[in-house]
């Protein structure tokens, strides 16, 4: 099989999972990417960061679907978001320019532990109580820088960040989900142009590469993954939820597992 054929599959697969579980695609994009990348003969020292930098690119279509479907029933935060903001777009720029600095192999065992914890939390159902207010506007943009670094050095649009910290500040999960899909849009633009940026001069990019952003990817991937978003959100209403979480929470693990083996 062509390995470019291999993109559009992966958009269909986080498409689905998108509509399932409400998450966005970055801990499934980003591994896949590395494992055609590497079949496709990249240079092995920009991988990750090519895989990170398309992730972000493709989380800026499937944010906006998500935004648009979130808002029209009335779920989104608007001022929440817009205080976060400014802290999300600066942190994320940030984090583009620390992964500009790091080696391929320590940007895969960060993205790898990172995984393995998040498919944890998943998997034991590890849940934020509500125990505060949301803070004022400092500490609303430190917490959104903190949210945008991280996003940006692991390539997600921000819900396994964003969502805890708005449930612990006491608002319902519909509206913390809602409102992190919103968060999500400014990770994903600020962290498009931040690694198209920092791998602006990078040796040995392939042909289709704006810096470390590779549009081939992120044509196929974007692609598919609208189209296939409303199927999962279909099956989210036929389908065992507490079955379904254990088999994506088995799915990271082994995702995150074979980023950390890969030598």
């Amino acid at each position: 099989m062509d390995t470019f054929l291999l993109y559009p599959l992966v958009g269909a697969l986080v498409g689905v999972i998108a509509g399932l579980f409400g998450v966005g695609g970055g801990l499934i994009v980003v591994p896949f990417l590395v494992f055609i990348f590497r079949g496709q003969g990249m240079p092995p020292e920009i991988i990750m960061h090519l895989a990170i930098g398309t992730s972000l690119a493709t989380i800026m279509v499937t944010s906006l679907s998500s935004v648009r479907a979130h808002h029209r029933h009335g779920a989104v935060l608007w001022p929440v978001c817009l205080k976060l903001t400014p802290g999300i777009i600066a942190g994320t720029l940030l984090g583009a320019a620390i992964v500009d600095q790091l080696p391929n192999n320590t940007l895969r065992i960060i993205f790898g532990v990172f995984e393995l914890l998040v498919a944890a939390q998943i998997g034991l159902g590890i849940k934020t109580a509500p125990h505060r207010q949301l803070p004022g506007r400092v500490g609303m943009s430190a917490t959104g820088g903190v949210i945008g670094a991280v996003s940006a050095i692991v390539g997600i649009g921000g819900g396994t960040l964003t969502v805890p910290f708005l449930v612990w500040c006491n608002v319902g999960m519909r509206q913390a989900v809602a409102t992190s899909a919103a968060c999500g849009l400014p990770i994903a633009i600020a962290g498009t142009i931040g690694f198209i940026a920092a791998g602006w001069n990078a040796s040995a990019l392939p042909a289709g590469s704006s810096g470390y952003v590779y549009w081939p990817a992120f044509a196929g991937i974007a692609a598919t993954s609208v189209l296939f978003a409303p199927l999962g959100a279909r099956l989210a209403h036929t389908l065992p939820a507490d079955k379904l979480k254990r088999f994506f929470a088995l799915f990271l693990a082994a995702l995150g597992a074979r980023i950390l083996l890969l030598g």
